[in-house]
């Protein structure tokens, strides 16, 4: 088994798409022609999403949607850079919302929080030395 894609369900897919290409520099792989479902290119595991829509459909009342007034899931995203910081400034003049600023923490990973337009919660890092 492997792991293949992460999906986050979100208002507008062709929004979430334009957001993470614009904050992270990632670029849009597919976009079904519904507007529903999206992927990015972001490396050997796929970013998706799909609209809150389909999230309902596929789950009924067992589906609590991510939104960026509500407190965020105990869930995050992990983009990996050389410069932290760098990444940082630009996901937050994109509109990403700061939660922490570039931090070198004691293993040697320097890290950073966002929480993205639709309410996800993004680290920015560094590659782990091993």
């Amino acid at each position: 088994m492997k792991f293949g894609y992460a999906i986050v369900y979100v208002p507008s897919v062709p929004d979430a798409l334009a957001f993470y290409e614009k904050a992270f520099g990632f670029q849009a792989r597919f976009l079904h022609e519904s507007g529903q479902y999206g992927e990015l290119e972001s490396g050997s595991t796929t970013l998706a999403f799909a609209s809150h829509a389909v999230g309902e459909m596929n789950f009924g009342n067992n589906f609590v949607p991510v939104s960026a007034t509500a407190t965020p899931p105990g869930i995050e995203l992990a983009f990996v850079t050389e410069d932290v910081a760098s990444a940082y400034t630009k996901a937050v003049e994109a509109g990403a919302t700061p939660l922490h600023a570039p931090e070198q923490k004691p293993w040697g990973q320097v890290v950073a929080y966002v929480r993205s337009q639709e309410g996800t919660l993004v680290e920015l890092c560094s590659p782990v030395a091993v």
